[in-house]
């Protein structure tokens, strides 16, 4: 099977559908079912997509060369744009084509979407409005060209079939996987990276989350607000995560706690200081109202972490009850689930070990295993919805 993969999710500061897409780049060249990959971004094609997770180098000293553009043309853009359409829908064919991040170019003959979630139609209000825009005149479009859709979760697949319309045999959830690098490890090992950061071994909560409105951290910061002094003196909350959008006014508050001593907020944390940041934690917590798989608790429990989750979306599917639920918006049953977590010893001691049973359940073998499988299916299939 020959097979074309859409990079566009790639970046130095990898999300969490990132690092799916990098996955799928370095795991399907060397399928057994795959012949040969192509992989596509906004139309070009890249040689090496690890060099769209190296830093874009600007300002420059003289003489200093910069990074080399993937391709250089210089022809009138017209015919260049002409050119690279017929090129692509050329090269495509016969192929199946992936778009990892939710869309599919018009030279997608054999189109397979994977579509995370539906939040941006969700909770539109939780989105900046380019985005917004982007799914409003693509996202139509990219369905109309796929042959069969991927979700994450299968929370996720019955809403997709709801939202499209489609038949639920288009439709295949594939769970993501949790990397070797997320494991156990003694304090010992840890105590260089967490230095790093100020941190000391089970002496602390955490949350790794972009901060953004539909994750909850406002609601966070108001339960541990409402827990005993001396719970917060011992387990400080850490906060890792980027930016994210909506979030200035949080952001604020934050600053203002963090000035206060009651938190620390890391910003974005490189993905090679994860696995430090989740095994020295005595609980990773994750409030998000929804989402499509939920990637860091699952990497927190293969760290042997406990983990509190919301009630909501795919997360009681995904922790596979393994980690306590709670509804965010409720905060005084907040506060008391974040305190079980931090004090019940013979719950922490169990979640840790069923914790660890379930993280093992996601391989990225077993994603890029499964996704071949829709690849298959959809070559098989072709395309119900082209007339």
């Amino acid at each position: 099977m020959k097979l074309v993969l859409s990079v566009d999710a790639l970046a130095p500061n990898l999300t969490g559908i990132g690092r799916y897409a990098w996955e799928l780049v370095n795991n399907l060249p060397h399928h057994a079912h795959i012949e040969d990959v192509k992989f596509y971004r906004n139309g070009r094609w890249v040689e090496e997509p690890a060099t769209l997770l190296q830093p874009v180098v600007t300002n420059l000293k003289p003489g200093v060369a910069k990074r080399k553009p993937f391709i250089s043309i210089k022809q009138p853009r017209w015919l260049r744009d002409w050119r690279t359409s017929a090129t692509m829908s050329a090269a495509c064919r016969g192929r199946v084509f992936h778009g990892p991040n939710f869309f599919l170019p018009a030279c997608a003959e054999v189109g397979v979407a994977t579509v995370h979630d539906l939040s941006v139609f969700k909770f539109p209000e939780t989105h900046p409005l380019a985005r917004i825009r982007q799914f409003e005149s693509e996202f139509k479009a990219s369905m109309a060209r796929a042959a069969h859709v991927v979700t994450d979760s299968e929370t996720t697949r019955l809403e997709v079939i709801d939202f499209l319309a489609w038949p639920a045999d288009k439709v295949t959830a594939v769970p993501l996987g949790v990397s070797s690098q997320f494991a156990p490890a003694p304090a010992a090992e840890l105590a260089y990276s967490l230095g790093k950061y100020g941190l000391r071994f089970n002496s602390y909560a955490l949350c790794v989350s972009t901060i953004e409105p539909r994750k909850k951290i406002a609601n966070l910061l108001q339960a541990y607000l409402c827990l005993p002094r001396s719970l917060q003196a011992q387990y400080p909350l850490v906060l890792a995560g980027g930016f994210g959008w909506l979030s200035e006014t949080l952001h604020q508050e934050i600053d203002s706690l963090a000035a206060r001593g009651v938190l620390r907020y890391l910003g974005f944390v490189p993905e090679s200081d994860l696995p430090a940041l989740y095994g020295g934690a005595a609980v990773f917590v994750y409030p998000s109202t929804y989402e499509g798989f939920g990637l860091p608790p699952i990497e927190a429990m293969a760290c042997g972490v406990p983990v509190v989750v919301s009630n909501q979306s795919c997360l009681p599917e995904v922790t596979q009850g393994a980690a306590l639920t709670v509804n965010p918006d409720d905060i005084p049953a907040f506060k008391v689930v974040l305190e079980k977590s931090l004090t019940d010893a013979l719950w922490r001691a169990s979640a840790k070990v069923a914790g660890l049973k379930v993280a093992a359940s996601y391989t990225w073998q077993r994603c890029v295993d499964e996704t071949v499988g829709v690849y298959q299916f959809a070559l098989q299939g072709g395309n119900p919805h082209r007339t």
